[in-house]
């Protein structure tokens, strides 16, 4: 399978100023960029999508440069529904560190190039970058955006200077890498190709050459409508554990996301976001439909995503755990010290001697003391399988589960 029929077939493919894909087949330069801020010290599944298709690109012969935008991070991409909020130097270099760490884990690539637009535009003067970069571009362009118009427009909450200049930040970018190192490939979310093209403007109105934008859907919860990431309050973090932001997804709990994904969505995420070829991928789907009460597509689609962002290891062990926590014949009260000291690398834990409804709310089972009342009253909560109805401390080693599937470890 070429990649042009690759990205086709898992869905990588949005608005792009490459009018017929295969063309990426046969492209004489095979350079492409991506980029991410440091706004948080974990990326989200929404940026994962963008990173399998980088990867996708990777297996195809073209050479990755991976960037981190420690420049543009200090600013921060527009939203359409209001400014963000600055981040410290600190901040920013804490998350760069974090979010590099989890980019080369996900795109395993010997040919990977990682940049930091910081390291251009540290000591770049403004004078200068007036004279270079705002020159090429009239305000008519600009205002034009859909972003611009949304914040100035009619009960528009505005924009800053700062953040109206992202985008020719995010178009030097591109300038350099292709100025550099000859990368005349953008690839992205569908949401990043308005900026994007600012970069190919540069290109051609300073350097008199062409450059692409390839972007890809955004990824849409089934649920809500929305778009999973962080601004929409729906985020699934790729990192397992707490960096100092509290922005992070247990293994378990990111496991247990993808399981409980509908058939109407899972076959489109299989595609996207694990690296099993398409005839493994078809056979799984025609085995699922065939027998969707066993849930085939789903457990694929939760081990091998799961692999891709934690590891092999990993995913085997949260979903051998999965299985003996959903199994109705499981005696939680059995299981031995040893036993709970291994669940308690994939599941939250608090202090014996806690009372029930802090245990709750301090491992995310409850959003609040009040909900967590309310769900000790329903019955939705247990001890080590007995349904639990007062608000009693813990003193025992146990397995706290709420609902049908939130566990949390007391040790």
């Amino acid at each position: 399978m070429k990649l042009s029929e690759e990205l086709i077939y898992r869905g990588f493919a949005a608005e792009s100023t490459i009018k017929n894909p295969e063309d990426l087949d046969t492209r004489e330069s095979k350079k492409f960029y991506w980029g991410a801020d440091p706004s948080a010290d974990s990326l989200t599944i929404g940026n994962l999508a963008a990173l399998m298709m980088c990867a996708c690109f990777a297996r195809h012969g073209y050479e990755p440069y991976l960037l981190v935008g420690g420049a543009t991070g200090q600013i921060g991409d527009p939203k359409e529904n209001g400014e963000r909020e600055l981040k410290t130097v600190e901040e920013v270099e804490h998350n760069k560190a974090c979010i590099k760490e989890q980019i080369e884990r996900v795109v395993k690539a010997d040919n990977i190039t990682m940049v930091d637009n910081l390291d251009w535009f540290r000591d770049m003067k403004y004078l200068d970058f007036l004279r270079e970069v705002g020159k090429a571009f009239s305000m008519t362009q600009l205002l034009d955006r859909q972003f611009v118009q949304k914040r100035i427009g009619e009960g528009g909450s505005g924009i800053s200077y700062a953040e109206f200049s992202y985008t020719l930040i995010q178009g030097y970018d591109f300038l350099h890498l292709f100025r550099k190192y000859g990368v005349s490939l953008q690839i992205c979310g569908a949401d990043q190709y308005g900026n994007c093209t600012s970069g190919i403007h540069l290109i051609k109105r300073l350097e008199d050459a062409d450059a692409d934008v390839w972007s890809t859907p955004l990824v849409i919860d089934p649920v809500t409508g929305r778009k999973f990431g962080k601004s929409e309050g729906n985020a699934i973090w790729l990192t397992a554990s707490d960096n100092g932001s509290g922005n992070y997804t247990s293994i378990f709990d990111f496991y247990q996301f993808w399981m409980n994904q509908p058939d109407e969505t899972v076959a489109s995420l299989i595609k996207i976001y694990t690296l099993l070829s398409p005839e493994e991928i078809e056979d799984i789907l025609r085995r699922h439909a065939e027998h969707p009460e066993e849930r085939i597509a789903q457990r694929a689609l939760a081990r091998n995503v799961t692999t891709v962002v934690h590891g092999a290891e990993n995913a085997e062990a949260v979903e051998n755990l999965a299985a003996l926590l959903f199994n109705r014949d499981t005696n939680f009260a059995e299981f031995s010290e040893d036993e709970i000291n291994e669940f308690s690398k994939y599941l939250p834990v608090e202090n014996r001697g806690t009372n029930l409804v802090d245990i709750l709310v301090n491992t995310g089972l409850a959003p609040s003391k009040k909900m967590a009342r309310e769900f000790i009253a329903g019955g939705a909560v247990s001890i080590n399988g007995a349904k639990m109805t007062e608000e009693i401390d813990v003193n025992q080693t146990a397995i706290i589960k709420k609902g049908k599937n939130k566990f949390a470890i007391v040790k």
